[in-house]
């Protein structure tokens, strides 16, 4: 792997959706597989969010339990500032790319 490419953060589709859901409000796990329309599923987005946290992606914190309550505090999510600039990043790329590939293709 050449020295440019380990410097180029990676940012699976998933994670890209996760931070697009994220850009306009903080929301917690269930939240992120309601608005996904079927793209994230319960079992796997839990997963991708602490991934995505130990990249630097996102933070989260934990909303604290209402007295009487019981089970497990729902834990909100929201993106870094490094996260975002992160997922701009790849949008200009994958504009760039499409832009060239419709030249490639003669497409209008």
């Amino acid at each position: 792997m050449s020295e440019i490419a380990r410097l180029i953060p990676r940012l699976s589709g998933t994670e890209r959706l996760i931070l697009d859901l994220l850009r306009e409000s903080e929301l917690f796990g269930l939240q992120l597989v309601d608005r996904s329309e079927g793209a994230l599923k319960r079992g796997t987005v839990y997963v991708t969010l602490g991934r995505m946290q130990d990249k630097g992606y996102v933070e989260s914190r934990t909303e604290p339990l209402p007295v009487g309550a019981i089970g497990l505090p729902r834990r909100w999510y929201r993106p870094t500032e490094y996260g975002m600039r992160v997922l701009d990043a790849w949008t200009v790329a994958a504009k760039s790319f499409a832009q060239t590939q419709e030249m490639r293709t003669g497409a209008a």
